[in-house]
């Protein structure tokens, strides 16, 4: 950073301005008792009645500014906050711009690449087919992309009202699973119910689907061993159900703990390391999760020690 931003940084001349006015303050106040003093020897000199001269309400005074100059702070205060707030909202949304469009430009160039090659050369069966399974891919990929704008739009919206129902959520998991197992084929993925109990609940599938695919896709893109493994563990308590998805990922820090839900937020954009998607997956889990009155609490015991997400329900046993 150069000498003139520095001089410039908002915290700075925050500081300077309230060390400035407290300065203002202060000197006012001295300047006004030794007025006050100079008047009151003139008149004792002279025999003057205070009342002809300057009714003394030395103190009064200084209690009005005092009390000024403390809403003039609060005021700066408050719109230093506001300032720091909007800037940090608009770095997350130049980052949220910058890597989703890199999200959505790979797979058209990618599927560009391998249209121009159906355009210029004579290719095998075999080699169309190979081809064709990587356009697919490409598309699934954007098409994903699209509807995670979308469905975050439409969940936000104030007269979403979902389609209910009561499915035991052991086996929603299990039948999701099964029939996205294409998806998670280089993944070892293990649910557990120790207590052997079905937990029956009332649920937006399409909304709990999409849950599970964040955290599972979250648990792959954000790991860098040869093989993922998710671990997914249904455990009741006393008038919660914690549902907790466990993975050997790259894990985060603990500070950013209670930032990884924040819209357009992405885990270890500080040090760009790990950085990557569009930052409103976890976002987008944490609004379906309250649309279903619970919440979901995030913790990793650091950098590469994996994390683990857990989703609490209100459930009476």
């Amino acid at each position: 950073m150069n000498k003139s931003k520095l001089f410039f940084h908002p915290l700075l001349v925050f500081v300077l301005s309230i060390v400035a006015l407290i300065m203002s303050l202060v000197l006012y106040i001295h300047w006004y008792m030794e007025v006050s003093t100079g008047l009151n020897a003139v008149m004792s000199r002279f025999n003057l009645d205070p009342d002809q001269v300057l009714e003394s309400q030395t103190w009064v005074v200084i209690m009005v500014l005092s009390i000024l100059v403390g809403i003039i702070l609060m005021g700066i205060f408050m719109i230093f906050v506001y300032t720091q707030k909007t800037a940090q909202l608009y770095r997350l949304q130049h980052n949220f711009i910058n890597n989703f469009t890199h999200e959505l430009k790979t797979p058209v160039t990618s599927l560009k690449l391998y249209l121009q090659t159906f355009l210029k050369y004579e290719l095998s069966r075999e080699d169309r087919l190979k081809y064709i399974r990587y356009m697919i891919q490409d598309v699934n990929q954007l098409s994903d992309n699209i509807n995670r704008i979308l469905n975050l739009a439409r969940i936000q919206s104030k007269n979403y009202k979902g389609n209910f129902s009561i499915v035991n959520l052991d086996q929603v998991v299990q039948k999701f699973l099964n029939n996205n197992n294409h998806l998670f084929q280089n993944c070892e993925i293990n649910i557990h119910n120790p207590s052997g109990l079905s937990f029956p609940y009332r649920i937006d599938l399409s909304l709990f689907e999409m849950l599970l695919m964040n955290f599972l896709t979250n648990a792959v893109k954000y790991n860098k061993s040869e093989r993922p493994v998710i671990d997914i563990t249904f455990e009741p308590q006393q008038r919660e159900l914690h549902i907790h998805f466990e993975d050997n990922g790259i894990g985060f820090d603990k500070n950013e703990t209670n930032k990884i839900f924040r819209k357009f937020y992405q885990a270890g954009q500080s040090d760009n390391m790990s950085a990557k998607g569009s930052g409103l997956g976890l976002h987008l889990v944490q609004n379906i999760a309250r649309i279903h009155k619970g919440k979901v609490i995030a913790e990793s015991k650091g950098i590469g020690k994996g994390s683990v997400f857990t989703l609490m329900l209100p459930y009476k046993f």
